[in-house]
Formats: C-alpha cells, sequence, structure tokens
C-alpha cells in the first residue's frame, strides 16, 4: 500500500480548514491503495518520512517564513533524510495573512537541499480561505495522493 504523509503546523482556524481540505482530497473514495499518516510537524520523526511515498507539508507563513514547528521538523529531518529520500515528491500548502512568498522560498529552498522533488506548485491562502482555497487543497491532496501510488 502507498503511503502519503501530511506534516504539517495547524495552529488557526484557516490552516485548520486548510489541512481538513487536504485531507478530504487525500481520501478522496476515487483513490484507493493509499494509507495517509498526519503528523503535526513538532512530532514527526524521519522514521515517518522513510516510510513516505510522497509528502504534503502545511504551515502559516510567520513573520515572514514558515512556522518555527516546521522548521523544527526539518532540522530533525536534514542530515537523516539527505541521500535516503531523494526524489520524494513533496507539496506544499501555506496561509499567511498578508504574504506568503517567504515561507514558500524557504521551504522549497530546503527540500531542495534535500533532495526531494516539487511534485506541483505550492497552494498559497492569504487571509480567509475561501471556496476556491479549499478546493486548491483538495486538489492538493488528491494529486499528492496519486503521486504515492505512482511512487509506491
Amino acid at each position: 500500500m502507498a503511503r502519503l504523509l501530511i506534516v504539517h503546523h495547524t495552529v488557526s482556524p484557516a490552516t485548520q480548514e486548510l489541512l481538513g481540505a487536504v485531507l478530504d482530497g487525500a481520501r478522496t473514495d476515487d483513490i484507493e491503495g493509499v494509507e495517509v499518516r498526519t503528523e503535526a510537524a513538532l512530532s514527526a520523526t524521519a522514521s515517518d518520512l522513510f516510510g513516505a511515498d510522497a509528502l504534503i507539508l502545511g504551515t502559516p507563513a510567520n513573520i515572514g517564513y514558515m512556522s518555527g514547528a516546521l522548521k523544527v521538523f526539518f532540522d530533525t529531518v536534514f542530515y537523516p533524510a539527505q541521500g535516503t529520500t531523494g526524489g520524494l515528491p513533496y507539496s506544499l500548502y501555506v496561509h499567511g495573512d498578508s504574504d506568503t512568498s517567504g515561507a514558500v522560498r524557504a521551504v522549497e529552498s530546503i527540500a531542495k537541499g534535500i533532495g526531494w522533488e516539487r511534485h506541483r506548485p505550492p497552494v498559497t491562502v492569504t487571509g480567509r480561505p475561501d471556496a476556491g482555497a479549499r478546493e486548491a487543497c483538495w486538489e492538493l491532496g488528491a494529486v499528492t495522493a496519486l503521486a504515492a501510488l505512482e511512487r509506491a
């Protein structure tokens, strides 16, 4: 069975809404054979990552950067994952009040350093998530689950 890991820092109603949409897409009845696991960024480990066929990262944009919790995840897994998870497809969603560009840039830079491959452009949402944002996150979950199936 393919495994999709979702590592997220969900601290606000907006990030909870986006995570819910990602999970709905990843767990859609149209996709079979994918185990979807979610881990809070502060508790996710390299062992969680090693079992994944694809990865979704979710974070708020805090002071122009990814959340400290997602940075802790990267600090924890960077060296163990480097060279062992090369080519892992990943996707990203980011919520910010006004700007998400610094958070996106930071995540993409670290992911590239580990050797992961961006599966699709990030979903970035500023302000209150609307139907379009939820739909984009649903699609992100679904297509990344399919990427896990393809890689498994």
